[in-house]
């Protein structure tokens, strides 16, 4: 009898916090995947991708559990400059046709302060997978009238010869054509499932 009654508390426990998982879906009309990247030294370029997906699950109010995932489409990659572009793509940067997509997959999300998050877990780009730890504010969540929305803002920097993408060109003046370290700009608007 004690067997069954502490089977019952187990599975009632497991759907009680099954049942509390939470998750939340990009959404991509309201969300942005920007990064800006030093060109010729004196300015920068900003980019962004086009084609992207990603979830948040979590089942604590405070986010601390939160798991993330994230796809892009290498070739969906936009700096509004259709040359640019391409090059991007090509076998000297992304390798579009041999590594389509990039991803994220996080292993924690550390609570620093009210709505600000650390973000850390691993980025797979160009065949290669790095840790990365990222900034997250949380802007909190509102109720439309539809469904409820969550809002995000993440940043950080990663260098891009940590995923293999070293094509560079030496400019007259001595220095690079393109810089070596990727700011990251990433906006989220999310849609609870």
């Amino acid at each position: 009898m004690k067997k069954i009654y502490l089977a019952s508390v187990l599975l009632f426990a497991f759907v009680i916090n099954a049942s509390a998982q939470t998750t939340w879906a990009v959404d991509k009309n309201h969300s942005t995947i920007g990064f800006t990247i030093d060109h010729m030294v004196i300015s920068e370029v900003d980019g962004k991708f086009d084609d992207f997906e990603g979830s948040l699950t979590a089942s604590k109010d405070d986010l601390t559990d939160a798991k993330i995932t994230f796809t892009a489409k290498t070739a969906s990659i936009n700096t509004g400059v259709d040359r640019r572009d391409g090059h991007l793509r090509s076998g000297d940067f992304f390798d579009v046709e041999k590594f389509p997509e990039m991803t994220f997959t996080s292993k924690s999300f550390k609570k620093i302060s009210d709505g600000k998050y650390l973000m850390s877990g691993d980025l797979s780009m160009h065949g290669i997978t790095k840790s990365v730890s990222l900034d997250v504010k949380f802007n909190g969540t509102v109720d439309t009238g539809k469904g409820m929305k969550a809002g995000f803002k993440v940043s950080g920097v990663i260098n891009r010869k940590d995923w293999g993408l070293t094509w560079n060109n030496v400019i007259e003046s001595g220095g690079v054509a393109v810089g070596e370290e990727v700011t990251l700009d990433i906006k989220l608007e999310m849609n609870k499932s």
